[in-house]
């Protein structure tokens, strides 16, 4: 288990817990007190450092070397029923964008999904979970294809940002987001979308658009990362922690200005300490957010959807 900064006094414990119980364990001296009373510090120390975290700290959750990325949430959801679906029919394969059918019970879902890697090699291999415009316009192809047969849509989205690089840039990064961005506002099937890390920028609403958007408790969605937006305030990446602060990009700030549907609860700790219960709440969550909208007539369902994103924002004349 790998710790953040402000998880020391967390970790602390637990060596120091793992330390009793081995004592205990190799000798005859009786250290169940001592383990107990442990235990009961570790577990108010969890909660009073987890039920306060400032933006940042949430920032630094969804980046968590250990937590679950995309092809984790279909693996564990769907099984052996996910079939992977590959390329955009123009261009190549993005291994940054993975998009497949699968099923959750007897009910086909079309997935798509910012995949990023575990170790530098699948970093590399997966673009650090930054899509080329290929990428979207595989998302795009899938999405149709599921409206084709009338399967409902499930995006999960965690992503640093589309990439930026100029060969992107030459194939038109900003008019595949963009046509994504239109298509999905009309397309004629549920769309559920589910932020499991960072959502960050075009290249998170590229597959964000939905008629039910599901954040989980340690995420984060914003137009620019708290990084980027220090440097271009402070000239340095040392005001970060205000900038995510301002950029009110948690899901409870979400929520309250209605740019989210639902926060997803995570585990004491985040969605990495406990896989299993994750996976099943994000289960459920698209089960239920399903059967809103699936008895819904494909214009009721367009209409609901336009009205929903046209009525976002505030504005004075």
């Amino acid at each position: 288990m790998e710790y953040l900064d402000f998880e020391l006094p967390i970790k602390e414990l637990e060596e120091q817990y793992q330390k009793a119980c081995n004592i205990g364990a190799e000798s005859d001296v009786d250290v169940t007190a001592t383990c107990k009373q442990i235990e009961k510090k570790l577990i108010e120390t969890k909660k009073g450092i987890y039920k306060n975290l400032t933006a940042w700290q949430r920032v630094q959750l969804s980046r968590h070397p250990n937590r679950p990325y995309t092809l984790d949430y279909i693996k564990a959801i769907c099984g052996d029923t996910f079939l992977e679906l590959h390329g955009d029919r123009n261009v190549k394969d993005d291994k940054a964008m993975i998009g497949g059918l699968g099923k959750i019970g007897d009910q086909s879902f079309m997935f798509v999904g910012q995949q990023k890697g575990f170790n530098t090699k699948t970093r590399q291999y997966r673009n650090f979970g930054m899509a080329n415009p290929e990428g979207y316009r595989k998302a795009l192809r899938l999405m149709k294809s599921a409206e084709k047969f009338g399967v409902p849509v499930v995006t999960f989205v965690d992503t640093p940002g589309a990439y930026p690089g100029l060969e992107a840039e030459e194939r038109g990064q900003g008019e595949a987001i963009a046509r994504n961005i239109l298509e999905m506002t009309r397309l004629k099937v549920p769309i559920i979308v589910v932020i499991i890390g960072e959502g960050a920028s075009g290249g998170a609403l590229g597959i964000g658009v939905g008629d039910k958007v599901l954040m989980l408790e340690n995420t984060w969605y914003s137009v620019i990362s708290p990084e980027s937006c220090s440097s271009i305030l402070w000239r340095s990446w040392e005001y970060k922690e205000i900038a995510a602060d301002a950029l009110k990009l948690t899901a409870k700030d979400m929520k309250k200005q209605k740019l989210i549907d639902e926060i997803v609860k995570e585990p004491l700790g985040g969605a990495h300490t406990n896989r299993e219960e994750t996976f099943n709440t994000v289960k459920e969550s698209i089960l239920t957010a399903f059967g809103e909208f699936q008895n819904l007539s494909p214009k009721d369902l367009v209409n609901k959807r336009m009205d929903k994103y046209s009525n976002m924002g505030v504005f004075k004349d």
